[in-house]
């Protein structure tokens, strides 16, 4: 026969349902719950149901978890929570049938529902590190088990969030023949994240302290290393995780958020729109085109190029759209072959939060005619584009620097320019643009001077 034992807390809504479930199972003759001080009619629930009902004299699921033990009469012990309703029907049958044949001496409970996060981010990168054996359990912090009271008795209960966890490592280091069973579909409310850093905490404590126990004198560089290293692997696992939820928006400068080209506004207003025109037919490598514009600004002052960008038009609703863009969880930038002088002005006029472009040396307040171009715009091994230079690699970077995807970003050009950047995004918007690749590239036309379209796109 088989005993059920339910570690329970202010359980009156359901306890008494799981209870008069458990008593339909013919190899039940025993429901203990065990309670924990509940401050309200769980006792009374309980005893209604036909539990017998057990006062844990101190608060805390490993305690009343061997308070249950203690009461057991049964060698095969099912340990239940009491805030689930309803268990699927075979639950009691699945998790006691491995252990009626002997086929094993314990059983782990896992039901279809994603794994939790602290299972994810803390319990399953420690477990690969010191107890590979334990590293294919889907959820190794249920609390649906069973297994043989000889066993159990054997345990040290934690009195914490890791005391699931720490039953599976006693069994595994006991020897214990494990089997994890799906009882089918649960309802299981997940932990509000401000219980998540106390949760994280005790199951990291459990693992680690479990180890030490079994190796009390190894405490060495070797297990410092296997610390860094789990450090390592949980700062990986959550930085992928996080990233999966980050997004970016992507906007060119010149012609896109500007009506018009900064270099363009310059040569009108300074008187070398033919020396710009001939650079533009002669130099066809945009490194060395790039170098050459730079040097027809030698002299200008910081308030001359401020003052030519201020009188350019920007697109009208390029504010709220970026507004609504951060509001939705965007991380919004400007990629530009222009200038970090004026990217960033622009940066801060319409509230992005960051801009990348070529850096125009400055001196005494006026530009050398040097340009220094940042190697985030230069390929990497990693590159995920074939070009040596190009806004790709720039995008490539912020991704890397704000923990984002590729396929989660958006990216908004108009030119030739922008055939890279715009086809690698997630989504690309080709913005009033006369570049007919750009536009079979792009994942939807822009063809009025409005962003609005891109945040229907986005819902």
């Amino acid at each position: 026969m088989v005993s059920v034992i339910i570690p329970a807390l202010n359980e009156e809504k359901t306890i008494k349902s799981i209870v008069l479930f458990c008593l339909q199972n013919p190899l039940v003759n025993e429901v203990i719950v065990v309670d924990d001080k509940s401050e309200d009619n769980t006792v009374a629930e309980a005893t209604s149901g036909g539990a017998t009902v057990v006062i844990s004299e101190t608060r805390g699921k490993g305690i009343s978890m061997r308070d249950g033990i203690n009461k057991a009469s049964n060698e095969i012990l099912v340990f239940l929570d009491g805030d689930i309703n309803p268990y699927p029907d075979e639950t009691i049958a699945l998790l006691t049938e491995p252990l009626l044949l002997n086929e094993v001496d314990f059983v782990k409970g896992t039901f279809a529902r994603n794994a939790g996060r602290v299972t994810e981010l803390v319990a399953k990168p420690l477990l690969t590190i010191f107890y590979p054996g334990l590293a294919h359990f889907s959820q190794p912090l249920s609390g649906m088990i069973a297994g043989k009271k000889n066993f159990f008795d054997r345990i040290k209960f934690y009195n914490d969030y890791g005391v699931d966890v720490g039953i599976l490592i006693d069994m595994y280091l006991m020897k214990a023949r494990i089997k994890e069973v799906n009882i089918g579909y649960i309802e299981n409310k997940s932990k509000p994240w401000e219980a998540l850093g106390k949760m994280s905490k005790e199951v990291a404590k459990a693992i680690i302290a479990k180890t030490q126990q079994q190796n009390p004198t190894e405490v060495d560089e070797e297990y410092v290393k296997s610390l860094e290293e789990i450090n390592r692997q949980m700062h990986d696992v959550l930085q992928e995780k996080l990233a999966s939820f980050k997004k970016m928006a992507i906007f060119d400068m010149d012609d896109t958020i500007l009506k018009g080209r900064f270099i363009d506004a310059c040569a009108k207003k300074f008187g070398f729109s033919a020396k710009l025109e001939d650079l533009r037919e002669r130099d066809t490598d945009p490194i060395i085109l790039t170098k050459h514009i730079g040097l027809l600004l030698k002299g200008r002052t910081i308030d001359e190029l401020l003052d030519v960008v201020h009188n350019i038009e920007i697109v009208e609703d390029v504010k709220p759209v970026i507004s609504a863009l951060k509001e939705r969880g965007y991380t919004v930038g400007i990629i530009s072959n222009s200038y970090t002088l004026i990217t960033n002005y622009l940066m801060k006029n319409i509230g992005a939060d960051f801009s990348y472009a070529n850096q125009l040396e400055l001196f005494e307040g006026k530009a050398t005619g040097e340009v220094n171009m940042p190697s985030y715009f230069f390929a990497s091994p990693d590159s995920n584009c074939g070009h040596a230079y190009c806004k790709t690699n720039a995008m490539q970077y912020a991704c890397e620097k704000y923990n984002v995807k590729f396929k989660n970003c958006i990216a908004i050009g108009d030119s030739k320019d922008d055939r890279c950047i715009v086809g690698h995004a997630g989504k690309g918007f080709a913005f009033c643009s006369k570049d007919d690749i750009l536009k079979k590239m792009a994942t939807k036309e822009i063809n009025e001077y409005k962003f609005q379209s891109i945040l229907n796109e986005i819902e």
